[in-house]
């Protein structure tokens, strides 16, 4: 009886330091989700200031050219809940024309869709836009978001449109899943992906030119399983900038791609030097909720 006692005190010791393991693992996993993707964006005075002014432009209902990769930037966080008044939808869908500079000085323009994805947003209900997709996307498996957007698409974009992606975070992550998606890939012209702060995803599977930006203090580019398999091709496929955050991670992750003194060399298909602009049509812009319920 004695060494039964001694054995089940041993064996629910064992059990009580795994368990505080586990816990410990789990709290610092949330910690470090917390850290890298964030809630909600940073939302500092000067970063507040430079998302409202584009606020004004979609209010607007005009037409506006952006010239380099901060304005773009500033488009895709208005899909956060924070940056907007009254919340419309995680991303959006908005016409335009894309205008690029060829040989000699000649330019091509072409009709294209700009969807443009938010990131990890935990403070819209119902909303796949949670840690559980960051890791789902992380691992490159199907998630709501990616399935929301593509729905999104193929009801609303005629087929064989052109298309230019972007997002932030998590939504840089999904820009990607769009770009190596078949039926996308089947039904529209992928020209560009544009990401801010996101690491590589589906890197073999995707159509079109892909620009990924990152800034130095930026650990997110880097938290996906292709930095297990191949952190030769994630470190070096990112377009590095420093905005001077130091040991700000979060700041350099929600902050920095809004700045034009950091990323206005960029044009909007994120080639540094590149002189492609894009016209947006705000008249045109549309919201998209993406629920954890998908409905096909």
């Amino acid at each position: 009886m004695i060494a039964v006692r001694k054995s089940a005190i041993i064996t629910f010791h064992v059990r009580g330091l795994i368990m505080k393991r586990f816990t410990k693992v789990r709290r610092i996993l949330a910690l470090v989700l917390a850290m890298a993707f964030g809630g909600t964006v940073f939302a500092s005075d000067s970063n507040t200031a430079l998302v409202n002014a584009t606020y004004q432009q979609l209010a607007s209902r005009g037409t506006y050219t952006y010239t380099n990769a901060s304005e773009l930037s500033r488009f895709v966080q208005l899909g956060y809940a924070c940056n907007q008044p009254q919340h419309q939808g995680a991303f959006s869908i908005t016409q335009g024309t894309l205008t690029t500079k060829k040989w000699l000085g000649k330019k091509s323009s072409k009709a294209v869709y700009v969807i443009a994805l938010s990131g990890t947003d935990t403070d819209v209900k119902n909303q796949s836009t949670g840690y559980w997709t960051d890791l789902l996307v992380g691992f490159e498996q199907d998630n709501k978001y990616i399935q929301n957007v593509r729905n999104a698409i193929v009801s609303n974009v005629p087929k064989g449109s052109n298309r230019v992606v972007t997002g932030h975070s998590l939504g840089g992550m999904v820009a990607q899943q769009v770009a190596a998606d078949s039926t996308i890939k089947k039904n529209y012209n992928v020209l560009n992906t544009v990401t801010f702060g996101s690491p590589l995803i589906n890197g073999f599977q995707r159509e079109g030119t892909v620009k990924r930006l990152g800034d130095t203090s930026d650990p997110v580019p880097y938290l996906s399983l292709t930095t297990f398999t191949n952190i030769v091709w994630q470190s070096a496929g990112l377009n590095k900038e420093s905005g001077n955050y130091g040991t700000n991670l979060l700041g350099a992750h929600c902050e920095s791609y809004n700045r034009a003194d950091v990323w206005g060399a960029y044009d909007v298909t994120g080639t540094k030097n590149g002189g492609a602009t894009l016209t947006l049509n705000m008249a045109t812009t549309r919201f998209y909720y993406s629920p954890v319920t998908v409905n096909n």
